[in-house]
């Protein structure tokens, strides 16, 4: 295995996305539907904020979990890069335009009402057994979810990935926050008793 540090890491990511990004078009299509089939299964409350992702690159597309979500009473919300240091999460309203939002992605605009997410999707370059998450190396999320651990929000963080892009082991910093649940194409599971 590649060593712990930031050269280990992004070989670990380098491969990781190779492998989803050789997925053809049809099978991610096929995985991100199957995917869908998994909110049932996540608990909420209705009126619970719940941050997903328009699809960039070859990301599962998660519209259709979200949508499933929505009509189980989740407030949506997806993530704007404000600049390269920070994310933050914007209401996501059926029929308001989107724009871009930073690194290649669409979301809303500014005029949107700013959210604290109760769970978050999360995308990832890469997962292993234990719940460990390789994010794409920018911190975005990481530095998310600790301004809102500051403010005392609790916070559920939900990986959301192809079976293609398991790990073996990632190594863990001590900024690292694991994940409680991941959803891939075979459904979703827990890592922990957090949930």
């Amino acid at each position: 295995m590649p060593d712990g540090g930031k050269a280990g890491k992004n070989q670990l990511r380098k491969t990781a996305l190779a492998r989803r990004d050789a997925l053809p078009i049809s099978q991610r299509i096929e995985k991100s539907l199957a995917m869908a089939d998994a909110a049932g299964r996540i608990s909420f409350d209705p009126g619970t904020v719940i941050s997903g992702f328009l699809p960039i690159r070859s990301e599962p597309d998660l519209r259709p979990l979200m949508a499933a979500l929505r009509d189980r009473g989740a407030r949506l919300c997806l993530p704007v890069v404000l600049d390269r240091e920070t994310i933050v999460f914007r209401d996501f309203v059926r029929g308001e335009g989107l724009v871009d939002t930073g690194f290649g992605t669409v979301g809303p605009g500014e005029g949107a009402e700013v959210l604290d997410p109760d769970i978050m999707l999360m995308p990832l370059a890469g997962f292993d057994a234990a719940g460990n998450r390789l994010g794409y190396g920018a911190g975005h999320y990481d530095r998310a979810i600790a301004r809102l651990r500051v403010r005392s929000k609790s916070v559920r963080l939900i990986g959301t990935a192809f079976e293609t892009q398991f790990v073996e082991a990632i190594p863990a910093e001590d900024h690292d926050v694991p994940l409680d649940e991941l959803i891939t194409e075979t459904g979703l599971r827990s890592f922990s008793t957090r949930v």
